[in-house]
């Protein structure tokens, strides 16, 4: 049964959420498997039930209909039945919209992906929604970009498959900005359930123009995360993206790739092969479709994903101009952990580390630190780092002085030797007889004399 469309007179909007309610309109996502959002529920009625300060909100047309025909039959994608329409609404509005589209994006939370993607065909959007999608609107490629992505491995996971990363993508809501929105789906290459793999995520990111020192860096903490049950999340550019990629994967651990092209590409081409091993042991994602290109306003965008999908993030090495600065800044708008290591105070590629340390980030150097800072509280503790002990470490106060007045080879009495520490004899009688007992001090012939060479300080 198809609805009458909508009168474009303001006094509509009510009218609108009682025929909407009153004819019981079931929308094609209301029979997707049930999925409770992070801030909301989602059951059926509350996505069918359009209030009217909903419809008449910026962010639809007004004059547009509302569509309902029944849903059409589910197809498998992600592991879990989901509306054939669904996933393919998705895919289509991944292929309008140019990322990271918050209007669009709202408008798909306002009324479900299948009416936003129809709504948009049509042109009967907000000019909010058509700023954003009615360059592409027409460009409806759907079947091929999921065949491309078939073609590659990879699969569309969306918002209302079980392993979409509701819980970190909740974080969006905190910064209330249209450049720091969740992305309307991914397509995700790999066997690993997205969910599962950033339930314990650290970014570890930095600069291309790495030093060896960055990389070194960057490998080892990446490698101690992975033995350690964190998955490394990146973006595979060159320099620290890379050395991080490729400790995970020395050391075991999983790893995730956040692309800024198409997942059917591999981006530096150079890096194809870490691409496809990322892949076999854990996960390469994009917003955007296949065969998409690299730009440079999208490696800038995509960074926003990968301090929304880790728990903290941690700058190896970074000028104070850089995209990992801009990684930085969305982790904190985030309100995830950032983290920053420290370098040579000379060098360029460390000074944004060095100031992004002086305005607050957490200083680390081993992978230990950044588990405490990012893993279970009170459970993944960094142990002390071991620190060389000297025979003298134990000694009194009195003691110590003792010892200092001992000479190393000649051999002093008592009195000497309590003049020289300033002390009285008996004390260093006392001293003497303990130092002695530690192999500290050597009695001959009446004299004492320092029992070992001094450890060089």
């Amino acid at each position: 049964m198809q609805s009458a469309p909508l009168q474009s007179t303001p006094l509509q909007s009510e009218v609108v959420q009682s025929e909407v309610v009153q004819s019981e309109v079931v929308r094609p996502e209301a029979v997707r498997p049930e999925v409770v959002r992070p801030g909301g529920s989602q059951s059926a009625m509350s996505r069918n039930a359009v209030s009217a300060r909903a419809v008449s909100s910026p962010v639809v047309a007004r004059g547009a209909a509302v569509s309902a025909e029944p849903p059409a039959t589910g197809s498998m994608v992600g592991g879990t039945a989901l509306a054939d329409e669904v996933v393919r609404a998705r895919a289509y509005l991944l292929r309008v919209a140019e990322p990271p589209a918050a209007h669009t994006g709202r408008l798909v939370e306002l009324v479900g992906p299948v009416e936003a993607a129809a709504a948009i065909r049509r042109g009967d959007v907000s000019r909010e929604v058509s700023g954003e999608t009615s360059a592409r609107r027409t460009a409806d490629r759907v079947d091929a970009d999921l065949d491309a992505a078939a073609a590659c491995g990879a699969r569309l996971v969306c918002p209302e498959d079980p392993e979409w990363p509701h819980w970190p993508f909740a974080a969006f809501a905190l910064a209330r900005s249209d450049d720091l929105v969740p992305p309307l789906a991914l397509w995700v290459r790999g066997r690993g359930p997205l969910a599962g793999l950033v339930e314990r995520a650290v970014a570890v990111v930095g600069a291309r123009a790495a030093t060896g020192y960055g990389t070194h860096t960057a490998a080892d903490l990446a490698g101690g995360l992975g033995v350690s049950g964190f998955t490394v999340v990146s973006g595979a550019a060159l320099g620290i993206d890379g050395a991080a990629h490729r400790g995970a994967l020395a050391a075991g651990g999983p790893t995730l790739a956040v692309l800024a092209c198409g997942i059917d590409r591999a981006y530096p081409g150079s890096h194809a092969g870490l691409i496809r091993r990322i892949a076999e042991q854990g996960l390469v994602v994009s917003e955007y479709p296949p065969g998409a290109v690299p730009a440079r306003h999208r490696f800038l965008v995509r960074n926003r994903l990968i301090a929304a999908l880790s728990a903290g993030t941690v700058v190896v090495e970074a000028a104070r101009r850089s995209g990992a600065q801009r990684t930085a800044s969305d982790a904190l708008r985030l309100g995830t952990v950032l983290m920053a290591v420290p370098g040579p105070v000379g060098s360029a590629v460390s000074a944004g580390c060095h100031e992004l340390i002086r305005a607050g980030a957490l200083l680390v150097t081993r992978a230990e630190e950044i588990a405490e800072a990012t893993g279970r509280l009170g459970i993944e503790l960094a142990r002390e780092p071991d620190r060389p002990r000297r025979p003298t470490d134990e000694l009194d106060p009195d003691q110590t002085r003792v010892h200092d007045a001992l000479p190393p080879r000649a051999a002093r009495d008592v009195r000497w030797l309590a003049e020289e520490a300033g002390l009285e004899q008996d004390t260093v009688r006392a001293a003497l007889v303990q130092l002695e007992h530690r192999g500290l001090a050597q009695y001959r012939e009446g004299r004492w004399q320092r029992g070992r060479p001094e450890e060089p300080e």
